[in-house]
């Protein structure tokens, strides 16, 4: 799933400069600005590990809150939207690593199996969205690291403090569990 970083709407860009130095000077109303440009964008983010609301609400302002701390170490290269991303992303790492309990650390491997191309086509992103919010909590975040973030194996294992192996059998599994419940769809075509 494409995301374009870069805020660069006409006549803005000197805008998000002037919010950006305002929160550098620490001032309330620029951040308050900011928080809000970039709510909605940042809130995608964490709802694709943390499914319940107040939880996810609570790490998207540890995060921004991480962010509004940091945010003199931003030199106006590259986007903005990409380096607070990385910023709440890690909030997002330190949360799962916090509060998901890995009781398997199993290093199975399976074949990676991939849905039928027709059956996925039929699903709307709302729906996908959905079945991977279904995903085990530890399935899900490597799942969505690995496919939606495109972190690799090695990366998922040291944010969330599990092994190689272990990511690829989280992933494996989110895979698996995903085909079986997009096939129970029934979004077969009928010839």
């Amino acid at each position: 799933m494409p995301i374009a970083l870069a805020y660069t709407v006409q006549g803005q860009t000197s805008e998000l400069e002037e919010l950006i130095r305002g929160c550098i000077r620490n001032e309330r109303s620029a951040q308050e600005q900011l928080y809000r440009l970039f709510y909605a964008r940042m809130m995608g983010v964490v709802r694709r590990y943390i499914d319940q609301e107040m939880q996810a609400e609570e790490v998207l302002n540890n995060g921004f809150l991480r962010a509004f701390q940091k945010i003199e170490q931003y030199t106006f290269q590259g986007s903005f939207e990409g380096w607070l991303r990385k910023i709440v992303f890690h909030a997002v790492s330190d949360y799962v690593k916090q509060n998901v309990r890995y009781n398997e650390k199993i290093v199975l491997v399976e074949k990676d199996q991939y849905v039928h191309k027709d059956h996925a086509d039929k699903l709307y992103y709302n729906q996908l969205l959905e079945l991977v919010q279904g995903l085990p909590d530890a399935t899900r975040a490597v799942f969505n690291m690995y496919v939606m973030e495109g972190f690799s194996h090695k990366e998922i294992g040291k944010l969330l403090n599990i092994s190689e192996g272990t990511s690829k059998w989280h992933l494996s599994e989110g895979r698996r569990v995903l085909k079986d419940k997009i096939e129970k769809l029934q979004l077969h075509i009928k010839k």
